[in-house]
């Protein structure tokens, strides 16, 4: 089966950090990338960052400079530092991991957490 659970999320005042982390079990295909998205209400899930196997990572512009995406490949967790934040980036954020699975891409996505930021 293979699952995500996220961890962190919470109330933080504008300005303020938060940590998301998210943990993989279960997954017995390589995951290729992990990530976080995050969906605010009325909108669209949206892509906030990703980091691949080797390291490499992509963040959204909204968040560049702000947000941080670390994996460690052993413990098969993603972790997101989220520093200088504001009420826009309010929503649920999902974690997210890629796998290529009997030659077909494939994703699984946690449950979801919410992040709410005061102004």
């Amino acid at each position: 089966q293979g699952q995500l659970v996220e961890s962190g999320g919470g109330l933080v005042q504008a300005g303020g950090s938060l940590r998301l982390s998210c943990a993989a079990s279960g997954i017995f295909w390589t995951i290729n990338s992990m990530g976080w998205y995050r969906q605010a209400p009325g909108k669209q899930r949206e892509l906030v960052a990703t980091i691949t196997g080797g390291g490499s990572t992509m963040y959204d512009d909204s968040v560049l400079g702000r947000f941080s995406i670390s994996r460690d490949n052993t413990k098969n967790t993603v972790t997101l530092q989220m520093s200088s934040l504001k009420p826009e980036d309010t929503a649920v954020y999902y974690c997210n991991a890629a796998v290529t699975r009997w030659g077909m891409p494939f994703e699984y996505w946690g449950q979801g957490t919410q992040v709410t930021v005061s102004s």
